[in-house]
């Protein structure tokens, strides 16, 4: 009889799925050496070895369901570019996506638990796990983003997988939304609106404002005038609705969503390996080129 807790430490040392551990150790009578050696032939086992790989690449991707009412962005990530051309890892990550949009797990943790729609038999952990070895990098689910509305919702995909955005609208039609997909994806706002921006953030660049000016010979009273007709293009930057329309840099996003009768609710935008990136590329830069151009 083959217990959880052996199934568990098999798969803890060998990194392999929950269904190949109880095989294997049903296979050798519960001897976990005779098991890791069966999982190392078959390929299984290699995936533990890869665990320590830094996996900074791979792709972003969104699923949205024909009725626009449902949709996730999520982020996988690899240790190559390479893979990212892959078309089985690109299938895995698509998968995930619609996973996401329709089981709703509320953390990595608890997608990776649960049953993959595609593969029944698995849960998302041991697909994972399987294709970090028929693959051979080593893969991460780093983390994902899911709407569902009464509105519409909409994704745009940039540079094959660098860039990805999912935004929810109400009111408005997929052409808007789409303009304003791509808008998020080229001008990088970080906040829907002044409203959404932290009190602390908006304080402390105050201080920097004021810092410069002291420092360009302004009187303190003159200071504080100059800071706030300043703070006004800092929200210009770092809000979607304040920002200048990439299409039409003489408009604004809020007034021109608000003059097709439309409000913008929420939006998320992923940029491959953000944070973990082993080189710099300006995507965002790319983007905006693609859309003038």
């Amino acid at each position: 009889m083959i217990t959880a807790e052996q199934v568990k430490m098999l798969r803890e040392k060998t990194g392999a799925g929950m269904m190949d551990c109880k095989k294997v150790l049903t296979e050798t009578n519960g001897d976990e050496e005779k098991a890791i050696e069966l999982l190392r032939e078959r390929g299984i086992a290699k995936a533990a070895k890869k665990s320590d790989r830094i996996a900074a690449e791979g792709l972003v991707l969104t699923y949205v369901t024909e009725d626009h009412k449902l949709g996730a962005l999520v982020e996988v990530n690899a240790e190559t570019d390479f893979v990212a051309k892959n078309e089985e890892f690109r299938n895995f990550v698509a998968d995930v996506a619609k996973q996401i949009a329709v089981k709703n797990p509320a953390t990595v943790e608890e997608l990776l638990s649960q049953t993959s729609i595609v593969e029944t038999d698995k849960t998302v952990q041991d697909v994972l796990t399987s294709k970090i070895a028929t693959i051979g990098e080593n893969m991460s689910i780093r983390r994902f983003e899911r709407f569902e509305t009464e509105g519409l919702i909409e994704s745009y995909i940039h540079g094959d997988g660098k860039i990805a955005v999912l935004v929810e609208l109400e009111g408005g039609n997929t052409e808007l939304a789409k303009d304003i997909c791509m808008q998020i994806a080229a001008a990088r706002p970080e906040y829907l609106d002044r409203e959404s921006v932290p009190q602390e953030r908006v304080e402390h660049e105050m201080e920097i404002l004021k810092a410069q000016a002291v420092n360009e010979g302004k009187p303190e009273a003159v200071a504080e005038k100059i800071v706030q007709g300043r703070i006004g293009k800092f929200y210009g930057e770092i809000c979607l609705v304040e920002q200048d329309f990439v299409k039409d840099p003489d408009q604004k996003v809020g007034k021109l969503v608000e003059s097709k009768g439309a409000k913008i609710i929420r939006f998320a935008r992923f940029e491959k390996g953000e944070g973990l990136q082993k080189r710099e590329e300006n995507f965002a830069e790319e983007v905006a080129k693609q859309i003038k151009g």
